[in-house]
């Protein structure tokens, strides 16, 4: 009964095109961050598994011709005017995903619950991975490649470099920087898609940016990046059939 109570709450204006109570949100939002943040840092594991694990993943990616994180990594170095920027814009994606929401949430009504949910549905869909597949990054498994981020971390976490730092830095599988950054622009793309067909297209870019920079500082693989569009996938199929309702059915709003 409370729990069919709180998930009418929820859901309130899913059905009637109304939006979504804010507080509520904003509460559901912030346990479902807290939640996410507090299990990916228990899915911790042996560095010499994730080790190995990134080894084999390089090794793969060597067969199918895709072993470039090293070289970009090096020509990141080779141009440090550039390497800044780099680094705003892979620390800084969260202003984006912030705004995004919300700029749907108040602009966009009609497709805020169905970006919500597939932001919810990626953080319940990718956690399973990072516990059965821990995966070292290649600042830290592959040699010669520099930690661009701690080397010039706008925040000063130098610590980010060491493994002792608290933090689970074996979750380089899939990259939830491009996937959430992926998310942006499917949001964005709902939004604009019937009223602006081609500028809905722009928001796209904001992965791909997002993609090189990964790359180039040495934070994740191609594989990676492959896995991150794989959970957007799967995200939005599985949103779409929890919400679809029984056949014959209207499907609720959202």
């Amino acid at each position: 009964m409370l729990i069919a109570r709180v998930r009418s709450v929820v859901l309130a204006g899913s059905r009637d095109g109304q939006r979504p109570a804010p507080l509520v949100e904003v509460a559901l939002l912030v346990l479902v961050f807290v939640v996410f943040t507090w299990l990916h840092g228990a899915a911790k594991s042996d560095a010499e598994v994730a080790t190995g694990n990134a080894l084999a993943l390089q090794s793969l990616e060597r067969a199918l011709h895709l072993d470039i994180v090293a070289a970009a990594n090096r020509w990141l170095v080779e141009h440090p005017a550039l390497i800044q920027p780099a680094v705003l814009y892979y620390r800084l994606y969260y202003v984006v995903l912030i705004g995004v929401l919300v700029w749907v949430f108040l602009r966009h009504t009609e497709v805020y619950l169905k970006a919500r949910r597939t932001l919810i549905a990626m953080a319940v869909l990718v956690l399973p991975v990072f516990w059965a597949v821990p995966m070292s990054p290649p600042r830290f498994a592959l040699p010669g490649v520099v930690d661009i981020i701690a080397e010039h971390d706008i925040f000063g976490e130098h610590s980010a470099r060491a493994l002792e730092s608290g933090k689970n830095v074996f979750s380089a599988m899939p990259s939830m920087h491009v996937g959430w950054s992926l998310w942006c622009a499917y949001a964005a793309w709902l939004a604009l898609r019937a009223s602006r067909p081609r500028l809905a297209l722009l928001p796209w870019l904001f992965p791909l940016g997002m993609i090189a920079v990964v790359f180039t500082t040495g934070n994740h693989y191609v594989l990676d990046v492959v896995g991150s569009v794989v959970l957007l996938l799967i995200s939005i199929a599985v949103v779409r059939l929890i919400y679809a309702g029984p056949p014959g059915s209207e499907p609720s709003k959202s």
